[in-house]
């Protein structure tokens, strides 16, 4: 696997809090949105059910409210969960699907594909999706690129943590919480990086000696933001999309981080947003409509209003939000999984985990 330096595009550094205050402003005010004449028909009246990992929720709003205007296709409140939880409950409907489109992180919409639970779709715009972000066999294909980070309290982390070793500090016992690992996509992200940086059996080590200071397990990472802003944590996993939102909106007492390495070098990994069609969905031609919106070039324009980086190469990644996130990712590796290696190995490196943390 390779480990790739992310360049983003020429960076204006601007304050934290006003670039994201000026995004926020973006978001609200309804910047970016294009029309799309060609999704605009009299619809098909039915609705859309989606099943989707936590984060993305205003954003959600926006387009499925947009998309809804374009289509005249209807879509309910998404059903929110661990990206794992998420897919299970997928199996366990298997018989009778009640969603139609499933957006989740990576390897759990890998898992879900090869769990037959996603319906082959080359959605149009795919051509323009790198080939480590979408599936040869088109049952699924990344909507916006994200990326995995740590939050902690800028109040009371002082001085604030840098790399992983800080956080076996005594003062974090009890103080901080990570989702967990086989359920969580972002908790799922964090036990692969420690892999990548320290080796399997260094990553068992290190959470085995972090675990005293673990405030418990934990299903789900969209929680643990707002504990860390109010001072119940000092530290907490997360992502950048989740927590950038989170930054602008409910939790300004936090700050995002990379953590370093026992090299010094700060390094993360890509955990994109990927959708698919779910196999037997009650309602697959409005999920189709809704996967091509989600793809088109109009809505990836607004992959900032989420905080995320679009997917698509013929898309610039420009905006406020993404030039800062551009800017805190300068100097710090990238990681790109080969997904298919990763789901692999990923009940045995689980099972490893919980044997190694005592559950």
């Amino acid at each position: 696997m390779d480990t790739w330096t992310t360049h983003g595009l020429p960076v204006r550094v601007h304050p934290f809090v006003t670039a994201l205050c000026a995004v926020a402003f973006l978001a609200v005010t309804g910047c970016g949105a294009g029309s799309t004449a060609s999704l605009r028909d009299s619809g098909s009246g039915a609705g859309v059910t989606v099943y989707t990992a936590d984060g993305l929720g205003e954003w959600y709003t926006a387009k499925f409210a947009e998309f809804e205007r374009k289509t005249g296709i209807k879509v309910a409140p998404p059903v929110k969960a661990g990206s794992g939880e998420i897919v299970d409950r997928l199996q366990r409907e298997r018989s009778a699907p009640t969603a139609d489109v499933l957006i989740t992180l990576p390897p759990f919409v890998q898992r879900a594909a090869e769990s037959d639970l996603l319906a082959e779709y080359s959605v149009p715009g795919r051509e323009f999706v790198p080939e480590g972000l979408r599936d040869p066999r088109q049952r699924f294909t990344a909507v916006l690129d994200n990326f995995f980070c740590l939050v902690y309290n800028t109040r009371q982390a002082t001085p604030p943590p840098n790399g992983w070793s800080d956080l076996l500090d005594p003062r974090y016992k009890g103080k901080l919480q990570y989702s967990t690992p086989g359920q969580a996509g972002d908790g799922t992200a964090m036990l692969l990086l420690l892999q990548h940086v320290l080796g399997p059996q260094g990553a068992r080590d290190y959470l085995a000696k972090l675990e005293s200071s673990n405030a418990g397990p934990i299903g789900a990472t969209s929680p643990l933001q707002p504990k860390v802003n109010n001072g119940d944590l000092l530290v907490a996993n997360s992502d950048t999309q989740l927590s950038l939102a989170a930054i602008s909106t409910i939790s300004p007492e936090t700050m995002l981080f990379f953590p370093a390495g026992p090299d010094g070098k700060k390094a993360t990994m890509s955990i994109p947003h990927f959708a698919g069609l779910v196999k037997g969905a009650p309602h697959a031609a409005a999920g189709r409509r809704l996967l091509e919106f989600l793809l088109s070039e109009e809505v990836q324009r607004t992959a900032t209003e989420a905080y995320a980086h679009p997917v698509r190469i013929d898309v610039p990644g420009d905006g406020v939000a993404v030039e800062q996130l551009d800017h805190l990712l300068v100097g710090v590796d990238v990681w790109r999984p080969d997904w298919t290696a990763i789901l692999a190995a990923l009940a045995a490196d689980v099972a490893a985990y919980r044997k190694a943390v005592g559950r």
